[in-house]
C-alpha cells in the first residue's frame, strides 16, 4: 500500500487572515505572549472538547433526575473500530432505551470538531424518544489518526477510496451500536459525506439532513489538476467571512446567499440568474503548495508558539460575536483540533479541486438517493432529503435547488406506475430551507432558527414512523 499523495487545500485569504494582528486582538483573542504560553502549555484536545461541552446552557442540567426535558445522559467515549488506529470519538444525549425511538446523527465538516454543535445538543434532545450522537470523522476531531493512504491510480478509483476510508468508519460504528435506522446529519464535508453514506449503505436512513453541503454543484474544471479558480467567493471566505457579519446582516449584496460560490448545473451553464464573470488560472505557487503536502494545519503544526495566534486569525473571526468565555474556550478547541497529526484532511485534494468544487459532484449522484435495491431485493422507498443553507452562506444554494429539482424528476417517473397506495407510501421529498442572519456555519451562526427547523424535521420523522405500514 503506497502513501497517499497528500495536497490539501490552501488558499492566499488564509495567510491573510493567520497575519492579521487585528484579527486576533478584537475579541481578546491570544497576543503573541499568551500565544507561546497556550504553545508551552498544550491543552490536550479532551479536555478542551471538555470545556466546550461545559459550557452554560449546554446540557439544562448535568442530573437526569432533576432534568425539566430529561431523563436524559449525557456522555462520551471512544469507540474502538476494526484495524489498527481505528477509533471514533462518540458524544452522545441518550435516554432510557426503553423511551428511545429515533437517532439523530451528527457529521462536523473539514477539519472541525463535535463541540462546534454545543449550541444544538440540548434543544435537539429535548425532543421526546431521540437519541442523539455527534461524531468526529476518522482521522479528525479526537478521532484517531491513521495514516491515509490510497491505493488506487485512476482518479475515479481514487475518490471512491477517500469517500470509503470516512464512509466505512462511520457504517462500522452504525452497526456497533445496533442503529437500524437514522436521522443523518451533516455539515459542510459531513453533508457530502452523508450523502456517500446514503449512497453505498442504502436502507439505513429515516431521513438526510445536509447543512451547507460542499461538493454538490457541477464543475467543468472539477477534475482537472490545473483548475480556474472561481472569479467569486469560494472556499476563503470560510476564512475571512466574520461571525458578526453572518448573523446580524439579511441580504447583503442585494440577496439571499449573496456571498456564494457560484453553482453551475450538470451542463455546465451557471445555475443563478448571473453568469459568474470568466475565471483566472491559479497562481503557480498555490499549485506548488497544494502539491507539496501543505495544508492549513500544516502551517499550524509547523509555526510552534506561533501557531495559537495563525488559528485566531480564523477564531476571532469565526467567534466575533459571541461571549468572552465561549470565544476563547472555541479558540482553544480549534487549535488543540488544529495542531493534531494529519490524517483525514489530507483526503480532500482527492474530494475536492481548488475553489471547493467536487471532482464527482454530487448533483451527477442525487438522483439514486432512497432509490436503490437493498440486500433483501426491494427497492427502496424514497429517503426525505432537506437541503440548507445560511442567508449570507458562502456556499451556493443553487446548488441545493438543482439537486432538488433532479430528485423531484426522479420520483415523478418513478411514481408514475405506482398505485395510489404505493404513492402515498413513497418518502421521497426534497425540500430547501434558508436559516435567516446565518452564513456557512448556520448552526452556530443562528442557534435558534437552526433547531428550530431540525425540530420540525425531528418531528416529521416520528410522524411518519407512527403511520409507516
Amino acid at each position: 500500500m503506497r502513501a497517499a499523495r497528500h495536497r490539501p487545500l490552501v488558499t492566499p485569504a488564509i495567510a491573510r487572515s493567520a497575519s492579521s494582528p487585528s484579527a486576533a486582538d478584537h475579541t481578546g483573542l491570544p497576543s503573541l505572549p499568551k500565544g507561546f504560553s497556550q504553545w508551552w502549555t498544550a491543552l490536550p484536545a479532551a479536555e478542551a472538547e471538555s470545556r466546550v461541552l461545559s459550557l452554560p446552557n449546554t446540557r439544562a442540567s448535568a442530573n437526569p433526575i432533576t432534568d425539566p426535558w430529561g431523563p436524559r445522559t449525557w456522555s462520551s467515549r471512544m469507540v474502538p473500530l476494526s484495524g489498527q488506529d481505528r477509533t471514533l470519538n462518540e458524544f452522545s444525549v441518550a435516554r432510557p432505551a426503553d423511551l428511545t425511538t429515533d437517532n439523530l446523527v451528527i457529521l462536523h465538516g473539514y477539519g472541525a470538531g463535535l463541540g462546534f454543535f454545543y449550541k444544538n445538543f440540548e434543544p435537539l434532545t429535548r425532543a421526546k424518544g431521540w437519541h442523539l450522537y455527534a461524531l468526529d470523522l476518522l482521522g479528525m476531531g479526537r478521532s484517531s489518526r491513521p495514516p491515509f493512504r490510497i491505493q488506487a491510480k485512476a482518479r475515479d478509483q481514487q475518490i471512491a477510496e477517500a469517500e470509503d476510508w470516512f464512509v466505512d468508519s462511520l457504517e462500522e460504528w452504525r452497526a456497533l451500536n445496533r442503529i437500524d435506522k437514522m436521522t443523518l446529519l451533516g455539515h459542510s464535508m459531513g453533508g457530502y459525506m452523508a450523502v456517500c453514506y446514503a449512497l453505498k449503505y442504502p436502507g439505513r436512513l429515516n431521513k438526510l439532513i445536509l447543512a451547507s453541503p460542499v461538493g454538490i454543484p457541477e464543475d467543468p474544471y472539477a477534475a482537472d489538476v490545473d483548475m480556474a479558480a472561481p472569479a467569486g467567493p469560494t472556499l476563503d471566505a470560510e476564512w475571512t467571512q466574520d461571525q458578526e457579519a453572518d448573523s446580524t446582516k439579511a441580504h447583503p449584496g442585494g440577496g439571499p446567499n449573496a456571498h456564494r460560490l457560484s453553482a453551475h448545473n450538470t451542463h455546465g451553464h451557471s445555475a443563478g440568474r448571473n453568469s459568474p464573470a470568466p475565471r483566472r488560472p491559479l497562481p503557480r505557487w498555490l499549485t506548488y503548495l497544494w502539491d507539496a503536502n501543505i495544508s492549513p494545519f500544516s502551517f499550524v503544526r509547523l509555526s510552534g508558539p506561533l501557531g495559537p495566534r495563525l488559528v485566531s486569525g480564523w477564531t476571532s473571526r469565526r467567534f466575533s460575536h459571541l461571549p468572552r468565555d465561549e470565544a476563547l474556550a472555541l479558540h482553544d478547541y480549534a487549535y488543540s483540533l488544529f495542531r493534531m497529526r494529519g490524517s483525514g484532511e489530507y483526503a480532500l485534494a482527492y474530494i475536492l479541486a481548488p475553489g471547493a468544487f467536487a471532482r464527482s459532484p454530487l448533483i451527477r449522484r442525487v438522483q439514486g438517493l432512497g432509490r436503490q435495491t437493498l440486500a433483501n431485493g426491494e427497492r427502496e422507498n424514497g429517503v426525505p432529503v432537506v437541503f440548507m443553507y445560511g442567508e449570507n452562506d458562502w456556499m451556493d444554494i443553487n446548488g441545493g435547488h438543482a439537486a432538488k429539482k433532479k430528485m423531484d424528476a426522479v420520483r415523478e417517473k418513478v411514481l408514475e406506475t405506482k398505485s395510489a397506495a404505493a404513492r402515498a407510501q413513497d418518502r421521497g421529498e426534497a425540500k430547501v430551507v434558508v436559516i435567516p442572519k446565518a452564513g456557512h456555519h448556520l448552526y452556530l451562526d443562528n442557534p435558534d432558527a437552526f433547531n428550530e427547523v431540525l425540530r420540525r424535521e425531528m418531528d416529521d420523522v416520528q410522524r411518519r414512523d407512527a403511520v409507516a405500514p
